[in-house]
């Protein structure tokens, strides 16, 4: 990559140290090498670079370290050991709220913010009727923050934030607590930001967020790198980690076909797919690439492999880049399978009509127990099927649903 580097955090790690006493924690303040009682790494080990226009999510269930490696980076707590470099300009939104006094109004909070952030008070002038507008609080962008709820307050950290575009903008989760017409507001401007440079440095537990901003992920665990690697592998690696760890007795496999699609697989394999493919409805004939309109049957054949309580089978419907089109499963169709015994097979058609817009799409089975796959995960492959969708009988369309939408003319 030949872009200029941001960031670059070189083996970084934060302990946090207790002792025995106050005395001794105010002497190792003082250099004295002191008894400790206990060490907890919050992070150790972390390592990467980020170049400009590149945009990185860091994801890992909660304690995994995600905040405690945005601090490092923004400089409001220090390593332990390793070293964070960057002479970026950084704009950050971490903790909601986190600078802002809330006997302040929203216009005093963008002053003395934005003063935080190094903009002399001239420019701040400058920049004060875009921020009024782009956060939108109305009259209550002059009453005091404490009468805000967290929505308002996410809006004026946002609006402060990417008054001026940085070279490095970091969230963490704060977009999560904004409303819809907010937050796609938001990813707007994110998105533009990196078109023009701005490196992007996202936490977030929506990986639907991951996979529409980043090209690359790190995972988290226990404060350490578990996985750095294109968005798909990642997060698919991580839903599948988070089922294993509920049902131990699982083990993920991954592999890249060679039009590019990541297969992940995981489960304990009391169930098993044996063949998924897709139909034509009129002829019966496997189809790969299918036209918008036609009737198809998706077909997955089961094979049982050990006495199981109840097997319920759930599909995802996802574009290429990971978007989710539609996803069921037969739990919420009322239609789970009871006590399937080992040996048998169990064969479910799904049939529908192709509503889909041209491009390529993959279906992604579970076979669980239940309505999730937390419980009993007995297989879960993502991207198992691929196909493409052609339109060759109907008007031009864009996007991902054909409706089939007639217009009405009348002229007056």
């Amino acid at each position: 990559m030949n872009k200029p580097v941001v960031l670059t955090v070189d083996g970084v790690g934060k302990c946090y140290t207790s002792y025995g006493s106050t005395a001794a924690r105010i002497l190792s303040w003082m250099g004295l090498r002191m008894k400790t009682t206990a060490e907890h790494w919050a992070s150790r080990g972390v390592s990467f670079q980020l170049h400009a226009g590149e945009a990185m999510a860091v994801i890992g269930n909660n304690g995994a370290g995600k905040s405690t490696l945005l601090k490092l980076i923004t400089g409001t707590v220090q390593p332990t050991v390793g070293v964070v470099s960057s002479a970026a300009r950084i704009s950050a939104i971490l903790e909601l709220g986190l600078g802002f006094n809330p006997e302040f109004t929203g216009r005093q909070n963008v002053r003395f913010a934005a003063g935080l952030m190094g903009i002399d008070s001239r420019r701040i002038d400058e920049l004060m009727p875009s921020i009024e507008e782009f956060a939108e609080l109305g009259a209550f962008f002059d009453q005091p923050l404490r009468v805000y709820s967290s929505g308002m307050q996410a809006r004026l950290a946002f609006a402060v934030a990417t008054a001026e575009r940085p070279d490095l903008l970091i969230v963490d989760e704060v977009l999560s607590v904004g409303d819809s017409y907010f937050q796609h507001k938001s990813f707007e401007r994110i998105r533009r930001f990196k078109k023009d440079g701005t490196a992007l440095l996202f936490v977030t537990h929506s990986m639907v967020d991951v996979r529409a901003l980043c090209e690359r992920v790190i995972l988290l665990d226990k404060g350490s790198v578990l996985k750095d690697g294109p968005a798909d592998e990642v997060t698919d690696f991580y839903n599948a980690m988070v089922a294993a760890r509920e049902n131990d007795k699982q083990e993920v496999l991954q592999k890249r076909d060679e039009n590019g699609w990541l297969k992940t697989t995981s489960g304990t394999g009391e169930a098993r797919l044996a063949r998924l493919v897709l139909l034509d409805a009129m002829s019966g004939a496997p189809v790969s690439t299918v036209m918008v309109g036609q009737d198809l049957i998706l077909r997955a054949e089961i094979d049982i492999n050990a006495d199981i309580p109840q097997l319920v089978l759930g599909y995802m419907l996802r574009t290429r880049e990971g978007h989710v089109v539609w996803g069921t499963n037969t739990w919420h169709t009322e239609q789970p399978v009871a006590t399937p015994r080992a040996g048998s097979k169990i064969v479910f058609d799904l049939r529908f009509p192709c509503r889909l817009g041209p491009g390529s799409y993959s279906f992604s089975p579970a076979l669980v127990s239940t309505d999730t796959h937390l419980v009993n995960n007995y297989e879960w492959t993502d991207n198992a099927l691929v196909f493409d969708v052609v339109n060759t009988g109907h008007t031009y369309f864009i996007g991902t649903s054909w409706l089939d939408g007639q217009f009405d003319i009348k002229l007056g």
